[in-house]
């Protein structure tokens, strides 16, 4: 794993498969008010870099380096894996110096289109806080602070006929597709649980339809009897891999 380290802004890059480094020095140091991504999943789409903010408090009177950091991890942690990203993080903002206590913000960019980053990389994360200290060594804690990493999906809709007359069959077409890592392409989501929602002209609120599983090539398809006018659309809730998606409204008249 190669890292570049500087203070006040500087890059920290990680790779996916590398493991954290040996030689910890426990004690003396521990990380508090750890937030990442406010708490919510980190979706990530096929090319566009994703930005994830962090905040977190770290307390030490132990001599150290600049760029303390929070990231996540998988296994244990002094020989499991790193999530790939670059971090950007800030000096210390000074709470208590007699203390040493120190709030720190940090940024973390993650690329999917980076050769380590992979769809091996969806799923359950644990976060870490790391500082290195003097002669080489360093403390590195378990934060506590669950992450998931999901893949983003895409929905499509498509409601037809447009306009419809009043009592007639309306057909409501979509399709779910998901982001793949390893081809940077999305890719047909199939035998995926997809919410058919429905909100009438003026009213504020979807109204959830039925529930339809997409197919093999992630299309979905049903019919309802147009009744009133109002905007259809479809909605799926993700799962522990895969981002939540609502597609867009399509408003269809009712005559």
């Amino acid at each position: 794993m190669g890292s570049a380290l500087a203070a006040g802004g500087a890059a920290i890059a990680f790779t996916a498969v590398s493991a954290v480094p040996a030689g910890a020095a426990e004690g003396g140091v521990s990380f508090s008010n750890v937030k990442v991504n406010g708490g919510k999943p980190i979706v990530i789409g096929v090319k566009e870099e994703v930005v994830v903010h962090a905040t977190f408090r770290m307390t030490t009177k132990l001599k150290h380096d600049p760029g303390v950091v929070v990231f996540p991890y998988r296994g244990s942690l002094e020989s499991g894996d790193q999530l790939w990203n670059t971090i950007e993080n800030s000096d210390c903002k000074v709470v208590n110096r007699a203390k040493g206590i120190c709030d720190y913000e940090e940024r973390l960019y993650i690329d999917p289109r980076h050769h380590d980053f992979g769809n091996e990389d969806a799923g359950a994360w644990k976060t870490a806080g790391r500082v290195w200290l003097a002669g080489d060594k360093h403390d590195i804690d378990d934060v506590k602070v669950p992450l998931q990493v999901k893949r983003a999906t895409r929905v499509t809709v498509n409601a037809s006929p447009e306009p419809v007359r009043k009592g007639r069959t309306l057909t409501v077409t979509g399709k779910v597709t998901r982001a793949n890592w390893d081809t940077h392409k999305y890719q047909a989501y199939a035998g995926r649980t997809v919410s058919l929602q429905f909100k009438a002209a003026g009213a504020k609120a979807y109204t959830t339809v039925r529930k339809v599983k997409s197919d093999r090539t992630g299309v979905l398809r049903t019919t309802v009897k147009a009744t009133r006018s109002g905007t259809w659309r479809w909605v799926y809730y993700g799962n522990s891999t895969s981002g939540a998606k609502a597609s867009s409204g399509d408003y269809v008249v009712v005559r």
